[in-house]
């Protein structure tokens, strides 16, 4: 079974809905922790999840449970949960967050999603190496599941294999090892 990725970064909504028919997502499941966009408001929960459904395709929040952003403390390194956007990505202990029951609940819960159309994650982030997506979600997903296949769709509709990333990655990296569908 494979499994997308997706950041929306600042795409049109009609761009970004290209961009998932492009790859034939039928399921949207969003891992944002806040389902809110202050400067991209097409993206807002209600808004996006209006959107995918005059193309049919449906809309599911995991956020709370699949989220970049976990109110509880002891998945951060400092055991506090960070007051500035920017430093959640610094401060997040990922292994410490992969061992919670709420996390693999929720990977459960999107891996039986999953089994039942063509399901693609949704966050924020352009880039999956800069992105819980991949350094969450799909490591966790490559590290229990090996034989699964998790693609991360660019902002072009080229695909990178999640399993080429499990280091960082730079931008000319990402051009590298991306394909055109």
């Amino acid at each position: 079974m494979p499994l997308y990725t997706i950041g929306y970064s600042n795409h049109p909504i009609d761009r970004f809905l290209g961009l998932l028919l492009d790859h034939g997502i039928r399921l949207l499941v969003d891992v944002r922790s806040t389902p809110y966009s202050r400067f991209n408001p097409q993206f807002n929960q209600k808004a996006l999840e209006q959107a995918l459904h005059t193309r049919g395709i449906v809309y599911y929040y995991l956020g709370d449970v699949l989220g970049g952003r976990p109110k509880d403390p002891a998945c951060y390194i400092h055991n506090t949960v960070p007051t500035k956007a920017d430093d959640f990505m610094h401060e997040i202990d990922y292994p410490a967050v992969m061992r919670q029951p709420w996390f693999t609940q929720g990977i459960d819960s999107l891996l039986e999603l999953a089994g039942r159309q063509l399901t693609c994650i949704l966050c924020s982030e352009k880039d999956p190496a800069h992105c819980h997506r991949h350094h969450l979600i799909a490591r966790y997903l490559l590290a229990e599941h090996p034989k699964m296949t998790i693609w991360h769709i660019l902002p072009d509709s080229s695909l990178i294999n999640a399993g080429f990333l499990l280091g960082p990655a730079s931008h000319t990296d990402l051009e590298q090892l991306s394909f055109k569908v």
